[in-house]
Order: structure tokens, then sequence, then C-alpha cells
């Protein structure tokens, strides 16, 4: 009998419908909302962000097959969240609300995301 070490995920700054600012990388300084995230591989797929060219071969919807423009994943370390309400790359926190739950909040304005 083998035992799995796999640990469960830990819990990350950002998640999906975030409005996020890439800080490094060929789109350092581009913004967008997150669409997907990859937990098990640390990464994020942005919206209009990390642009990559995808060949799709040929099927029966498309006998031609094409070529795709779609977003590439980029690391969540290359992402931090966007304040909503200074606009500004933040970091971010957790603290309890009056029910117990962990809530997050932006570290420079303290508005709850």
């Amino acid at each position: 009998m083998e035992s799995s070490n796999k640990k469960a995920p830990a819990k990350l700054h950002i998640r999906k419908g975030d409005t996020v600012k890439v800080i490094s990388g060929n789109a350092k300084g581009e913004s967008g909302v997150i669409k997907k995230v990859l937990v098990e591989k640390l990464r994020a797929t942005v919206e209009g962000v990390n642009m990559i060219t995808k060949h799709v071969k040929p099927n029966a919807q498309n006998p031609q097959g094409s070529i795709e423009k779609r977003e590439g994943a980029i690391h969540i370390s290359n992402l931090m969240v966007v304040d909503p309400k200074t606009g500004e790359a933040t970091r971010t926190g957790r603290k309890a609300n009056d029910k117990g739950k962990l809530q997050r909040f932006a570290k420079k304005s303290g508005n709850l995301l």
C-alpha cells in the first residue's frame, strides 16, 4: 500500500472574477479579469493578457483547421489584485468578519474584496 503525500492546495491571494495587474513578465503593466485559476499549477488565465497563438487541427466542425489567439496562463506570483477603491495594485490580507469567517481585504485601503 502506497500512501499519497499530496497536500491540500494552499489558499491563494487571487480568485476567479478578481481584477488583477501583471507585475512582471512580457505582459507587465497590463490588467484584466481572471477567467480561470489552475490551483495545482499555481497559474491563472487573465482576460486579454498574455495572448498566445494556438494551432487547431482540422476536425468535423472545422475541416480547414485554424490558428487562434487565446490567453495563456500566468504564474500567480506575477499577479496582484487591483484595489477597487484606488484602482492600484495592492497586497491582500485575511481577517475574520463578525461571523468568524475569513474575508480578504486590500492592505492599501482596508476595503473588503
